[in-house]
């Protein structure tokens, strides 16, 4: 399976291309660029996972890609506390990257199960 075929990689990679279009105002370039950089660390990592070569290796960064959900939750509610982020898109976004954590559990689950 090519990782461009999961669906839990296309709804990370809209949800990053949403934050980059929305975030590209905010003058607090530090914020926005880690805002930025761990959404963008979502896609990225599920597309490593599933190029390397063992399934252990895919399920480490199928970890990687998930702790980076929580991230890019934690930056969204402070995003949202500081008035950066407007509160329904937050909000919407936040739900996003909750469902794509499950889906990425779910995802290394069946990994774990295929080593068994």
């Amino acid at each position: 399976m090519k990782f461009e075929d999961l669906e839990v990689w296309k709804r990370s990679a809209r949800l990053s291309s949403e934050i980059y279009r929305i975030m590209k105002s905010c003058n607090d370039y530090s914020f926005r660029d880690q805002l930025t950089r761990a959404s963008l660390s979502i896609p990225s990592n599920i597309a490593e996972g599933f190029e390397r070569t063992s399934e252990k290796e895919c399920i480490k960064f199928l970890s990687y890609s998930k702790g980076s959900c929580g991230e890019l939750r934690t930056q969204i509610y402070i995003g949202i506390e500081i008035d950066y982020i407007k509160a329904d898109t937050g909000k919407k976004w936040i739900a996003e990257a909750k469902e794509i954590s499950s889906m990425i559990a779910g995802l290394m689950k069946t990994k774990h199960n295929f080593l068994k």
